[in-house]
């Protein structure tokens, strides 16, 4: 099911170079790792694609250069039918991202060079203020300028469009960026790293939320990994619990899973609740998956994946 009016995402695509090794190497040691593989990533990428495959009307917003890594990004829209009306072109190199990821484990560590889709500016985003205008959710997250972010959060709240930031990188925000934010979705790690309350446990989780809400965002779900998510407001307060699809290869791309799907069952008129299991659903198929965008979810997996609980 393809929801008619656009889910729009804002954000970064870099090239994702990972790497499978047994650990990380020390500051001047070499190590010999297992694997390599080269393909699409970044953030908002990533969620645009979870998004499309979810069954979402999908839109991308962001800044490439005519270069080996942007032709990556081109080609992979056009297979997933994303639409790339205000997709911009820069001199300036498409950016990467090194990920070393844990063979044992499946977790990772990621370094992000955000190259070309950092030069998006608040005039290229006006040009899209139509096409906002009519989604049914815009999307963000931090791999931009702030500037942008803020003003791309404040432009889509201004036509009443519900609005979704990944607070991802995590990274001190102005306080004015939370009165445009209708759903914030940080994990553990960031929502501690914004409010100063570590996330160990769901209890804190609903400390985390607290405080955001207080701050002026209306919806908080903090994604838990392998234990779901919290969802809180002024009425709710709800855990939802993970979905087990299978062994975990690894967790890369899983909150840009989860935001995809979310982001689309919004579209679609669901509730809050249900749109984050969903989402749940939707990241939980993507860790037995490697990579990022590839391991991305068909919508009939995720509905068979819901319908089995």
């Amino acid at each position: 099911m393809m929801s008619g009016k656009w889910v729009t995402v804002m954000g970064s695509f870099v090239a994702d170079l990972a790497f499978r090794t047994d650990r990380v190497p020390a500051w001047g040691e070499t190590l010999m790792g297992h694997s390599f593989q080269l393909g699409p990533g970044g953030k908002g990428s990533n969620q645009a694609v979870a998004a499309a495959r979810a069954g979402g009307r999908v839109s991308f917003i962001s800044k490439l250069a005519v270069d080996d890594f942007g032709n990556i990004a081109r080609t992979l829209y056009k297979a997933e039918g994303i639409d790339t009306q205000f997709l911009f072109s820069t001199q300036t190199a498409t950016g990467a991202a090194a990920i070393i990821i844990d063979a044992a484990k499946g977790e990772n560590a990621i370094i992000v060079v955000p190259g070309a889709c950092f030069e998006l500016s608040t005039g290229e985003v006006d040009n899209a203020r139509a096409l906002i205008a009519d989604s049914a959710a815009f999307v963000a997250q931090l791999e931009l300028s702030l500037a942008v972010v803020e003003y791309g959060l404040a432009l889509a709240h201004s036509f009443g469009v519900p609005t979704i930031l990944n607070p991802a990188p995590a990274m001190p925000l102005p306080e004015s960026i939370y009165q445009h934010v209708d759903y914030i979705t940080p994990n553990e790690s960031e929502a501690a790293t914004l409010t100063g309350i570590p996330v160990m446990s769901i209890a804190d989780a609903e400390k985390a939320a607290e405080n955001f809400l207080a701050r002026g965002v209306r919806n908080v779900i903090i994604t838990l990994g392998e234990q779901g998510a919290l969802v809180k407001n002024a009425k709710t307060c709800t855990h939802v619990p993970a979905f087990n699809a299978g062994k975990v290869l690894e967790t890369t791309g899983a909150g840009d899973a989860f935001n995809g799907g979310f982001a689309v069952a919004l579209s679609e008129g669901a509730e809050l609740v249900e749109a984050v299991r969903f989402g749940c659903a939707t990241a939980g198929i993507s860790v037995t998956r490697a990579g990022t965008a590839p391991s991305m979810p068909q919508r009939a997996e995720i509905d068979a994946l819901l319908q089995r609980k």
